[in-house]
């Protein structure tokens, strides 16, 4: 019974059902909510209202709005994407705790990602911007969340080369509307909840620039060198969480992760889209010569990364995530290659890397990028679960078992984009 008067000691509840506190589906509740009642302070607004609908007993609290107490609950942005759900559907399995997902759902947002928990009464959806600060603020203040996990952005290099405008909206102005709507809502929290808010912030090792052959992996000092409109809007979104820290003292973690591979991307991505076009005979696009490096994160293992950041970062500080998997594009391929030839020997093409074709390289492009993860390992003991050689051969399987899946998110919009970029 106290756990779930605690549970309705919130800034605004509204329509409660009754037995997610476990009071049952009968009358008989209402003389426990005659208890509860005498447990409410005379100046909340309450509507003592039990009535059946659709064989739940319902109740409607609003305390003052002076009294902000937060629920255990987190705010995730971008969690129909790709890192995103996978974060969600690990979060619930794990953490066991309520998720509300803020999602626009542009191309790459697929609400199939999070079939599995789409009827969990832990997980709520919302449709919407980041853009938007009157709907941020609006969640912020109905759901009281205990953290928000900013995942919400545009992410390819080669949109971003095509059409910065998108970029720049949604990485930059959207993040300032989302760190403005934060402020707001920690400056009106108590003392102790202030103490544990976190604002997450999720972005990339592109910030960093490009490495030569022989230098030093990126860490958490490294300066930033963006060198595409992408990158150089998740950099200008990563300074404006550092100064909403040292100026506003919201409490902020940044985390910069690896090229991610999973269940679950896109098919704009490298690893998705040769798996898909070997399948079906089609050329396996290479950028320039093939050398570029990239260090390789299983999404899982990074989704894992930023739980622990958020329950153990310190304010203020930045994290790198990776997979200490260093390949150069071309193995990667060869390597996906290799596995299909194994489990798809009766594919069109066999073996499928007849199909790799080097094609002219992309403006701007990094030549190596890699992580040096040992903070986060020093500081949280973690370390990637997965190797590229589990990961890579776990994702085909993923691809191929989910062929419904790709159909959805393969339409007619995505091949021609792929045949504009390709061409």
């Amino acid at each position: 019974m106290e756990s779930s008067i605690a549970s309705v000691t919130s800034r605004y509840i509204e329509d409660m059902k009754l037995p997610d506190l476990r009071f049952g589906q009968s009358p008989l509740a209402a003389p426990m909510w005659a208890v509860l009642l005498k447990r409410i302070p005379l100046d909340w607004d309450y509507s003592p209202v039990v009535y059946n609908q659709s064989g739940q007993w319902r109740f409607g609290i609003t305390c003052p709005a002076q009294l902000a107490y937060m629920e255990n609950i987190i705010l995730v942005t971008g969690g129909a994407g790709f890192i995103g759900s996978n974060f969600i559907l690990q979060w619930i399995e794990r953490e066991g705790t309520s998720v509300i997902n803020l999602d626009k759902l542009t191309y790459a947002g697929n609400l199939r990602n999070l079939l599995r928990v789409s009827s969990d009464p832990r997980y709520r959806f919302t449709q919407g911007d980041v853009c938007d600060g009157e709907l941020v603020r609006g969640l912020l203040k109905h759901h009281q969340p205990r953290a928000i996990v900013h995942f919400a952005a545009e992410s390819h290099v080669d949109r971003s080369i095509r059409g910065p405008d998108d970029f720049i909206r949604t990485n930059v102005h959207g993040t300032f509307s989302v760190l403005e709507e934060a402020r707001g809502y920690f400056e009106g929290l108590g003392d102790q909840d202030r103490q544990s808010f976190r604002f997450l912030q999720v972005s990339t090792d592109e910030v960093y620039g490009s490495l030569g052959p022989n230098d030093s992996p990126f860490c958490e000092t490294t300066a930033y060198a963006p060198n595409s409109p992408y990158s150089a809007s998740k950099a200008g979104a990563d300074h404006l969480v550092r100064a909403y820290h040292h100026t506003y003292g919201l409490p902020t973690l940044t985390t910069n992760c690896s090229n991610n591979y999973g269940p679950y991307q896109f098919p704009e991505k490298l690893i998705p889209l040769m798996i898909l076009n070997a399948r079906a005979g089609k050329p396996l696009p290479v950028y320039g010569d093939g050398l570029n490096v990239r260090d390789w994160l299983f999404v899982e293992d990074h989704c894992e990364a930023v739980r622990r950041v958020l329950a153990k970062g310190r304010a203020g500080e930045t994290y790198n995530i990776g997979g200490w998997s260093e390949k150069r594009n071309i193995e990667i391929v060869e390597t996906i290659c290799s596995i299909l030839d194994e489990l798809c020997a009766h594919d069109p093409v066999v073996p499928h890397r007849k199909l790799i074709t080097l094609v002219k390289d992309r403006p701007g492009h990094d030549r190596r990028y890699a992580i040096d993860a040992r903070k986060i390992e020093r500081e949280f003991a973690w370390k990637p679960r997965e190797s590229f050689e589990s990961g890579i051969r776990m994702t085909i399987q993923w691809y191929l078992q989910n062929e419904e899946w790709v159909k959805e998110v393969s339409s007619g919009s995505y091949r021609k984009w792929i045949a504009t970029q390709y061409s």
